[in-house]
């Protein structure tokens, strides 16, 4: 039985909107209080209650003791839950190996720093950084990544490193979910379940972030179906939207950002969805471009809408209209029958 209702449901805002520069050129991640409170009042005064980590503003795996306990007061002193840590572009399969290595020792970092905030979901990923082409375009997802190979061997590397990374988790109380990213071997929703399954790990779930998919010029699977396979194996759920349109002449497909409800995926269909499959986790407001706060509050707010109605039809409370005179139809059929 679901212990959250439609208001109290953790919905964290995404940091992706805030750099991990500041202006004068310091990381983010070895700023002072002040930047960090600065952004985490900001999440708060937007409404937000949670908060996701996203290691592009921040990366809790890279703080030492006292900056964590630091971090840990200035969400205390804000009122705000964390809905998750969501590592970005670390992959554990980067084509430098050395990279690949250090983002493993990366990956454990930040599991620790999450048991130590007491956050209780870390989200990995196998999407590498930008290239170059990527940086230029007008969005990221307009031109390809890299891509991980057809290769028996290092799919077993990569099974086998998140098998250990979910063991190590799982001894802190932590949960993993892998997040859905195109051209990975977390690339389709058959491949994600497939890998999941392979791991085997009862603390190891999918993200099922469908947008990282709907927004590419070329054809994908349907998003309905996408949710189906994935939504059963899902412990944590980033969300957002793009529009999304083919032009059958010239087999040129279009996509850019959109709130939550305008979008190409139905997402009222989805939380049905979920909450048949019997998701119970956190969600994670996503959105690109603008001013991507106030859009992802748009879609807390839509997501808690929704919510309220999906919960109250299945406690079958749905709450009576008021009396009203009778409807112009309803007056007009009366009197045809006079």
């Amino acid at each position: 039985m679901l212990s959250w209702t439609s208001e109290t449901w953790p919905i964290g805002a995404a940091l992706l909107q805030y750099p991990g520069t500041l202006p004068d050129g310091t990381s983010t991640t070895m700023a002072d209080d002040a930047a960090w409170a600065h952004v985490l009042r900001e999440v708060r005064l937007a409404g937000f209650d949670h908060v996701d980590l996203t290691d592009t503003w921040l990366r809790v795996g890279d703080l030492p003791p006292a900056r964590l306990h630091t971090l840990r007061q200035l969400l205390l002193e804000e009122g705000l839950g964390v809905s998750a840590v969501s590592v970005s572009r670390r992959s554990i399969l980067d084509h430098d190996d050395a990279a690949a290595a250090a983002n493993v020792a990366y990956s454990y970092r930040t599991i620790d720093a999450a048991a130590e905030l007491g956050v209780g979901i870390v989200c990995l990923g196998l999407h590498q950084p930008l290239t170059a082409d990527q940086q230029a375009a007008m969005w990221f997802w307009h031109e390809p990544g890299a891509a991980d190979p057809d290769d028996p061997e290092v799919y077993r590397h990569a099974v086998t490193t998140f098998r250990e990374l979910g063991t190590y988790a799982a001894e802190r109380g932590v949960a993993l979910s892998l997040e859905m990213y195109e051209d990975t071997y977390l690339g389709t929703a058959d491949s994600c379940v497939r890998m999941i399954t392979d791991i085997g790990l009862q603390n190891v779930g999918l993200n099922p972030d469908v947008g990282n998919l709907i927004r590419l010029h070329r054809p994908v699977e349907d998003w309905r179906t996408q949710f189906e396979k994935m939504l059963p194996h899902t412990n944590y759920m980033h969300v957002k939207n793009y529009y999304r349109d083919l032009d059958v002449a010239t087999g040129a497909y279009f996509s850019a950002p959109a709130p939550l409800e305008l979008g190409f995926i139905n997402y009222r269909a989805v939380v049905e969805m979920a909450l048949d499959a019997g998701f119970a986790g956190t969600f994670c407001v996503e959105h690109y471009g603008g001013d991507g706060l106030s859009v992802a509050a748009r879609n807390r707010d839509y997501l808690r809408a929704i919510l309220a109605t999906k919960l109250a039809l299945r406690a079958g409370a749905v709450t009576p209209r008021p009396e009203a005179a009778p409807c112009a139809l309803t007056t007009a059929a009366g009197n045809n029958g006079q």
